[in-house]
């Protein structure tokens, strides 16, 4: 199992990144909650890691902190989520905001996220309630760093389309973002809180 890699981001782009570790590139799908905090491209970053093996493919996920990674492995062992489910679940919001979620049985909030209804976001609260990972590394609020991109607005309605919105909601959801968001990430992070406003 690998449990951490440390390189420098070669590419990123939600939910992917490549990341070489001594001349060896790792393909990587992160949540958002771990992109908003990554450095620039060029820079060094330790990723704690989770391998999924499946029959036809070996993906790694990566993450910035143990909550957040703690969080995913525990969603893995809900009935009827999957990586992909898990992932989104972290690229709405972060470990607090789950355990929040869970606490308050907020199955309005967990519905908004794609690919969750109403019947698994009532799973969801009845088998985490017991599973929530320690929330004392709360990371801090930190802003993304705008970097230039081709067309960020584009890549930016990709990548909700890849955690699982569809074409026409992920576009609606960016056309609606401020005019000062201008990196893909910021264009996300935007569309993603008028969905779920932080208290």
């Amino acid at each position: 199992m690998i449990g951490q890699l440390r390189g420098e981001i070669v590419f990123k782009r939600p939910p992917q990144l490549l990341l070489d570790v001594q001349g060896v590139g790792y393909e990587i799908e992160a949540p958002l909650s771990t992109f908003y905090h990554l450095p620039p491209v060029g820079k060094s970053i330790t990723l704690l890691t989770h391998l999924v093996v499946r029959e036809d493919a070996q993906i790694l996920y990566g993450f910035l902190t143990e909550a957040d990674r703690q969080l995913f492995r525990n969603l893995l062992r809900v009935s009827g989520v999957g990586a992909r489910m898990a992932l989104a679940i972290l690229s709405g919001m972060d470990a607090r905001g789950f355990a929040r979620c869970v606490e308050q049985r907020d199955v309005a909030a967990l519905v908004r996220l794609p690919g969750i209804g109403k019947k698994t976001a009532e799973r969801l609260i009845v088998e985490m309630k017991d599973r929530l990972p320690p929330l004392s590394t709360e990371m801090p609020e930190k802003k993304p760093r705008p970097q230039p991109e081709a067309n960020p607005r584009a890549d930016a309605i990709s990548a909700l389309i890849a955690l699982g919105y569809k074409p026409t909601e992920a576009s609606r959801l960016i056309q609606q973002v401020p005019e000062d968001c201008q990196s893909t990430e910021a264009m996300i992070r935007a569309a993603l809180r008028s969905l779920h406003p932080i208290p």
